[in-house]
């Protein structure tokens, strides 16, 4: 290991045994660790204060759930972009997304900070490049021109809103691709290439200072890479398929953690009994803010 990473192990805090736990996104304003199980399907509210768990039953696989400004979420599932209503537990369509790809589902989101989301699709099989990278802007879905791949993730926006780190997670790389202003993504360079030793990239996140936490399946870790590309921290795991953080807390600096059972055998479940749990670990930087989703122009 290199001199002045931070390595430390994480702990899980939460049962939920998720079959594809994804999504972490901590919400200051109910002070909760909002998730999903993609497989479930089902969206799941954590109030650490208190140990509560609330779980709400989704119509289809749901890749994420978000903050909108108007007090609700918008939640990505197989069919689109929907708004979901916690109070009744609604799920209401906003966009349709790729009708003509019956075998595609909505995979992992972020939001800039112009309260623009953006997200990826995916071939539900893993197996054909249909997957694409989109921005949803106010009720307007634009695809990215970007090449489609198997299992898109991410994209992890810088704070600044300037750049999107998009990951190719059976191509084990990551680019970073310029925004513009308007919301326009530019061609994209070459961030991080992985040679699949230490797993898959998958879920990934920035922090305030522009680091990039990534999520590794197959890969007992998460890690963290500061803008030049070098990693700066590694945090392990007693599981194996760890999908994505979130950072938050009280001063945005505990990490919460999402993993999957999905694709282990049962020898493979045996020795990790705490598959598919919500884990947490402490961090130096803490988390950029989350600019909840704008639904209007």
């Amino acid at each position: 290991m290199d001199e002045g990473l931070m390595e430390k192990d994480a702990r899980s805090i939460l049962t939920v045994g998720a079959e594809l736990g994804e999504g972490p996104v901590w919400s200051p304003r109910d002070t909760g660790l909002w998730f999903v199980d993609i497989k479930a399907p089902c969206v799941y509210r954590h109030d650490p204060a208190t140990g509560a768990l609330d779980r709400w039953d989704a119509p289809d696989h749901v890749g994420w759930i978000l903050p909108a400004d108007d007090g609700s979420w918008v939640a990505g599932l197989a069919t689109g972009v929907h708004r979901f209503d916690p109070t009744d537990g609604s799920f209401t369509l906003l966009n349709a997304v790729e009708d003509d790809l019956p075998r595609n589902r909505l995979n992992d989101a972020a939001i800039d900070p112009a309260g623009r989301i953006w997200f990826g699709t995916m071939d539900n099989d893993e197996a054909n490049p249909t997957g694409r990278f989109y921005c949803w802007q106010a009720g307007v879905v634009t695809p990215a021109p970007v090449a489609p791949i198997v299992i898109t993730n991410g994209p992890a926006i810088a704070p600044d809103g300037r750049t999107a780190y998009l990951v190719d997670t059976l191509g084990l790389s990551i680019d970073a691709h310029p925004i513009d202003a308007d919301g326009v993504i530019g061609e994209g360079r070459r961030f991080l290439t992985f040679d699949g030793q230490t797993g898959y990239p998958d879920g990934a996140i920035c922090d305030a200072e522009g680091g990039v936490w990534v999520g590794f399946y197959g890969g007992w870790a998460a890690r963290r890479f500061a803008p030049d590309g070098s990693m700066t921290a590694e945090v392990r795991f007693p599981v194996a398929n760890i999908t994505k953080i979130a950072l938050g807390g009280e001063d945005g600096k505990t990490a919460y953690a999402t993993t999957a059972r999905q694709g282990l055998s049962a020898d493979a479940l045996a020795d990790q009994p705490l598959a598919g749990n919500v884990f947490t670990f402490r961090v130096d930087v803490g988390a950029a803010p989350v600019t909840p989703v704008r639904l209007t122009t």
